[in-house]
């Protein structure tokens, strides 16, 4: 099935009407692998969007980016938090 333009579209749209929210972030990692992590919408891009992810133990920053096929196929779920 190939994706159409307009169904990214509009993912991109919805992502980008959320930067600077905070989200839950369950990404399918293949081979039955979950994880499942919280951050804050930084930034998006024409192909990409970029969560930033703080480690409340220590200090460290960590930022992770998704492809908004990847929340239409599924394979990245978000929740608002």
């Amino acid at each position: 099935m190939m994706m159409k333009q307009a169904d990214v579209s509009k993912v991109r749209r919805e992502i980008i009407s959320h930067v600077g929210s905070r989200v839950k972030i369950k990404a399918n990692r293949g081979r039955n692998k979950m994880d499942i992590t919280e951050g804050i919408i930084t930034e998006t891009y024409p192909s990409i969007f970029l969560i930033k992810i703080e480690d409340g133990s220590s200090d460290t920053v960590k930022t992770m980016s998704f492809s908004y096929a990847d929340v239409l196929t599924k394979d990245v779920q978000m929740m608002l938090c």
